[in-house]
Formats: structure tokens, C-alpha cells, sequence
């Protein structure tokens, strides 16, 4: 898998390549800021982008920017954002049109070099890979703003949650230690109290549920 890195901080931008050659990826280049990000992309048409959502030239958001710039030229790059703030609005934005192929992790995640090489490969393979933290933000916010969130029971909130990180059905019945079919029923009882519409997709399962969480 081809990768290209968007990191500012020269450790963590270093330390990346490695990582990643390590666990077998190919690292085609690293870019310091989002316009050469954005270049290096056009020029060398990587498999995935791992970028940073703060980066030169301003610091705020030229990361997000540029990744969805690269994301409208080459739809088939997959993306994933790190960072070390939790935005929903980072979320949302990067899985408004499609979230298939999308990941928003915090760069504290990277210290489980498995888990986060699995999950560039999730992603990379078309899967949608959302930070726990994230979606507790998102979760926490609905709770208070979005009818119907507060009738879930303590189990639906967990397979809600897990449903909004992109879990599949089998990966919630594995981490919950219950039933795929305890799952489903599960997912139907949050679509009918949220008034979501049902979908065998996972990805537009997904985008409905963060949509709703949107408020």
C-alpha cells in the first residue's frame, strides 16, 4: 500500500515513516504543509493520505482542507486524519459526502502501533475508522440535544457508539461479548427511536447515524 504523510512536527513526521515500513507499507514521500500535501498527492497518486488536521500554512484546519481537496480530485485515495483535538466537526465534514475510505483518529491512538496499522488498512480497504473519543463527543452532545437519544438503554448506547466508530456487526458482537443477532436487534430498536432509516450498507449506516448525532 502506497502511502503519503502530511505531518508538520519533523519527530512525529519521522517516526511515522517508520512505523509504517515496518508494519510493510510504502511510504512514497512526507510533506511539512498542506500545499505541498496537496502537490505530492496530484504528482504520485498515493493509495492512502495520513495527514494531520492542523498544518502550515495557518495552523487551523489546512490539513482538513487539503485532504478533502486531494479527496474531490482522486476520490479512490483513502484518507485519515490525525489530530490531537477532538472536533466533531473535523468528523463530520470529512464523511459528509462519503465516508467510505475515511478515518479520524487522536495521535494518542498511534502508541498501539497494531491497532493503528489494522486501522489504516480498514480504511484503506474502503472501511470507515472514527477515534472512541469522537464519538463519545458526538454521543454526549446528543444525549442532550437529540430526541430520542436519551430512551436508549445503557447496551444501545454502546452499540450506537460502535456503530458511529464503523464497526461492523460482527466487530460490536465481538467487543460487547454478545451475539451478532443480539446486535442487529439492537441496531433496530436505536433506528426506530431515532427514526433512522434502515440500510445494509455500513457506510451509509454510518453517515445516517452521524448525522443524526450532528443534531
Amino acid at each position: 500500500m502506497r502511502v503519503l504523510i502530511g505531518e508538520d512536527e519533523a519527530l512525529l513526521r519521522e517516526g511515522l515513516v517508520l512505523m509504517l515500513e515496518r508494519a510493510g507499507f510504502e511510504v512514497v514521500d512526507v510533506a511539512s504543509d498542506a500545499t505541498t500535501m496537496v502537490q505530492l498527492a496530484t504528482e504520485l497518486a498515493p493509495d492512502l493520505l495520513l495527514s494531520d488536521i492542523r498544518m502550515p500554512p495557518t495552523n487551523t484546519d489546512d490539513g482538513l482542507r487539503a485532504a478533502l481537496a486531494i479527496r474531490a480530485a482522486r476520490p479512490a485515495t483513502a484518507i485519515v486524519l490525525i489530530s490531537q483535538y477532538v472536533q466533531r466537526r473535523y468528523a463530520l465534514e470529512l464523511l459528509e459526502d462519503n465516508p467510505a475510505g475515511v478515518g479520524y483518529l487522536l495521535k494518542q491512538r498511534i502508541t498501539d502501533v497494531k491497532t493503528f496499522c489494522d486501522e489504516l488498512r480498514e480504511v484503506a480497504g474502503g472501511g470507515t475508522v472514527l477515534d472512541p473519543e469522537v464519538v463519545a463527543v458526538m454521543l454526549a452532545r446528543a444525549e442532550r440535544t437529540v430526541a430520542g437519544v436519551d430512551r436508549l438503554t445503557g447496551r444501545q448506547r454502546q452499540v450506537l457508539a460502535a456503530m458511529a466508530e464503523g464497526r461492523s456487526n460482527a466487530a460490536i458482537a465481538r467487543a460487547l461479548s454478545i451475539s451478532e443477532k443480539a446486535v442487529v436487534q439492537h441496531a433496530s430498536h436505536i433506528y426506530d427511536e431515532l427514526d433512522l432509516p434502515v440500510s445494509e450498507s455500513s457506510h451509509r449506516r454510518v453517515l445516517a447515524v452521524l448525522r443524526h448525532l450532528a443534531g
